[in-house]
C-alpha cells in the first residue's frame, strides 16, 4: 500500500509543479502506480498474504463469539 501513497504523493506534487517534480514525465509518476498493481496482481496471492489475513480476521471473530458466547452464559446464571 505504500507504494501507491508514494506514488499518489508524487502525482500530486507533479500536478501542482513542486521545484524538482514539475520536470518530470508523466510517465515516471506512473510507475510506482504500475509497481503497485504488480505487487497486488501477482505477488501478494503468490505469497498468501491475502488469504493470511483473512485467516486471522476469521480467528479474531471466532474467539470475539467464544468470549460473547461464555459472558452470556455467566450472565443466565442464577445466585446460589
Amino acid at each position: 500500500m505504500w507504494i501507491f501513497y508514494c506514488g499518489l504523493i508524487l502525482a500530486l506534487l507533479r500536478y501542482f509543479e513542486v521545484s524538482i517534480f514539475a520536470q518530470m514525465a508523466w510517465w515516471q509518476v506512473g510507475i510506482p502506480f504500475v509497481l503497485a498493481f504488480l505487487w497486488w496482481e501477482f505477488v501478494e496471492p503468490r505469497l498468501g498474504l491475502e488469504k493470511k489475513k483473512a485467516m486471522d480476521e476469521m480467528e479474531a471473530a471466532k474467539q470475539a463469539r467464544i468470549k460473547r458466547a461464555i459472558e452470556t452464559d455467566y450472565s443466565k446464571q442464577r445466585p446460589r
